[in-house]
């Protein structure tokens, strides 16, 4: 059983939900990566997201977007990411997934990847931009590393789409609350709950609802229907707006602990 499947087994015996956060990796350094992950870990992440930051970001709103933006100044890559999560594991056994595109793994080279990936202390894998259509050969070699392969779906898949994603993930499934890209509202969109109910028609995998969350109120509302909350913008913008890094994982655990009271 992997990492994730035990975190969310735990909750179910508990009888609580999980929260998910979503944090850009080197966003404003990787030596503050590795201490919120652990300071997220600290203040209740079921698991964490760690976004492999892109220069194209076509599903991120202006908040993650900036994230990216201010990661890829510093000119590291894909090994120093894992190097960050294989540092945080001495500290914290938190199931980690990597939330990428497709082209930065691609150029990574996608066996190395999953050997690596594994070696260092990932649990999954989740990319945007790769269709269950097309992640035949991605999802095998996650599955010979022992990874979870994290799909999204929306409220515009259909029938057919929601059953190849139920045939092919692993971990949990990941619903988009609505159309378009990530960022903070003020309300949510009745079409998750719909979502996820249509998703429990095909899958038995937990189901984390994500995109527009940033408030107690919209974890709680995620909750009464779903496995797990994820919250990205929110945090990330609380990063951005630190005055430095120890700084921000200070206030980031102070929202996380707060959005979950």
């Amino acid at each position: 059983m992997s990492r994730i499947s035990e975190a969310f087994g735990k909750l179910t015996k508990d009888g609580k939900k999980g929260f998910i956060p979503f944090i850009t990796a080197g966003d404003p350094d990787l030596q503050t990566t590795k201490a919120l992950i652990i300071e997220l870990a600290h203040a209740g992440a079921t698991l964490i997201e760690l976004g492999i930051p892109f220069s194209d970001p076509m599903a991120d709103g202006p908040v993650i977007q900036r994230a990216s933006e201010r990661a890829l100044r510093h000119g590291f890559g894909i090994d120093d990411v894992l190097q960050v999560v294989s540092d945080a594991r001495t500290e914290t056994d938190v199931p980690i997934i990597l939330f990428s595109y497709f082209n930065p793994l691609l150029q990574f080279g996608i066996e190395r990847l999953g050997r690596e990936a594994k070696g260092t202390g990932v649990d999954g894998v989740l990319v945007t931009d790769l269709v269950p259509e097309e992640a035949g050969e991605f999802a095998s070699v996650l599955r010979a590393s022992d990874l979870d392969m994290i799909f999204l779906v929306a409220p515009t898949s259909t029938d057919e789409r929601l059953q190849m994603v139920a045939d092919r993930a692993s971990g949990f499934i990941y619903a988009v609350s609505r159309a378009g890209v990530t960022g903070t509202r003020d309300e949510m969109s009745a079409e998750a709950e719909k979502l996820v109910e249509r998703v429990r028609r095909f899958s038995d995998l937990p189901v984390a609802v994500g995109f527009g969350i940033s408030t107690t109120d919209h974890v709680r509302d995620v909750w009464r229907y779903a496995d797990a909350a994820v919250v990205g913008s929110a945090i990330v913008k609380v990063v951005e707006e630190s005055s430095s890094g120890s700084v921000a994982v200070s206030n980031v655990g102070q929202v996380v602990r707060q959005l979950l009271s």
